[in-house]
């Protein structure tokens, strides 16, 4: 039976969805946090296969497309691609739809490890079988972090991170077959910018790309809500609009010289950039950078940092071999681009609930 978005948001919110669809914007931004932190409540011990599901969606995902589906026994959890989630334009290969089931894999694996499960993942052509058993309850900074950690597109304030805060995040990335190349000079994230920016410019120029990108854009609360993903525009430091409005008028606010100049300030006021390589580039491997890149997202979290994807130079497969060249990585694929540093709390982004995404065993 399909899930009914109405039934869920009247469940989560306690109120009618109607009611929200035509509330003033103070009551439907008010609307939106509260989904927001329903979404991200404490992790209940039961029931205990849809906690575990709740915590894995909150993880990183491209677009906010939220790629995946889940299957639950007693004893395993598989986490399955959802093909019909896929974004082709930006990703053709599906690298960034594996890589975000390795983030939800990791968030899971930690919250099972806080209900006193040892989790076990393992990739099986295009699933990742999470195995369970009876264990200790772990608990850690990055489970704590998983109800936090978002994607701030803002400026940060430019400060450096601490030497014991950068062996922390660089520990954080450690998972096998990948590597993390850490970069904190300015003059190589100036580099990394200008690579940006070209990289930027090229998916500015693809009207596949733009028309893909404007699909998953959520322009108000209301539409948001309703959909429960995609990339809500105060989530990234946008003012909400009503979807009517703000189609119309997105050639004019989002524009490549006006896109530059933001990615140019944003890569600037950041303390570092970071990029993950991979030994191999196949959906194992993906997974694993997912898996670490999940890591590096929620150490930042649970050291009061930000960070933000810059994915442009690995996306672009014409741009990608120069990027690879000026890092000097030789056969190694860049999987992903990420800045961080201090910065702004922005509105999190909404999930789809357990009950939309997993299928019967």
């Amino acid at each position: 039976m399909p899930i009914d978005r109405r039934d869920i948001l009247r469940t989560l919110l306690g109120v009618g969805v109607g009611s929200m669809s035509c509330a003033s914007p103070s009551n439907a931004s008010t609307a939106y946090e509260d989904v927001a932190r329903a979404i991200r409540a404490p992790l209940l011990g039961t029931p205990r296969n849809q906690e575990l599901v709740r915590f894995a969606c909150l993880a990183a995902n491209s677009h906010n497309t939220q790629p995946w589906t889940f299957k639950a026994t007693e004893t395993r959890i598989r986490i399955a691609p959802d093909y019909a989630r896929r974004t082709p334009a930006v990703d053709p290969d599906d690298h960034h739809l594996f890589v975000s089931l390795g983030c939800a894999a990791e968030n899971l694996i930690l919250a099972a490890s806080a209900l006193g499960l040892r989790a076990n993942a393992h990739v099986e052509d295009d699933v990742i079988a999470v195995d369970l058993e009876p264990g200790p309850v772990v608990t850690s900074a990055l489970f704590e972090a998983i109800r936090w950690r978002q994607c701030t597109r803002a400026k940060y304030d430019g400060q450096p991170v601490a030497a014991d805060h950068l062996g922390l995040l660089e520990k954080a990335c450690a998972e096998q077959g990948v590597s993390a190349i850490f970069m904190t000079d300015k003059t190589r994230m100036a580099n990394v910018a200008d690579y940006v920016l070209q990289g930027n410019s090229a998916q500015m120029r693809d009207k596949a790309f733009m028309d893909e990108l404007v699909k998953w854009m959520r322009f108000s609360e209301t539409d948001a809500a309703a959909a429960m993903d995609g990339l809500f525009s105060r989530a990234s430091g946008n003012p909400a609009l009503p979807g009517w409005i703000a189609r119309p008028l997105l050639r004019f606010f989002l524009t490549e010289s006006g896109e530059n100049q933001k990615y140019r300030e944003h890569i600037e006021s950041s303390a570092g950039v970071v990029v993950l390589t991979t030994d191999t580039s196949n959906k194992a491997h993906w997974v694993a950078v997912g898996r670490a890149c999940q890591r590096f997202g929620l150490q930042a979290t649970a050291l009061g940092l930000k960070y933000a994807f810059i994915n442009q130079p690995v996306e672009v497969a014409a741009l990608r071999a120069q990027f690879v060249s000026y890092l000097g990585i030789g056969d190694r694929r860049p999987d992903i681009v990420m800045r961080f540093g201090a910065g702004p709390d922005l509105p999190k982004s909404l999930r789809r609930p357990p009950q939309a995404v997993m299928a019967a065993p």
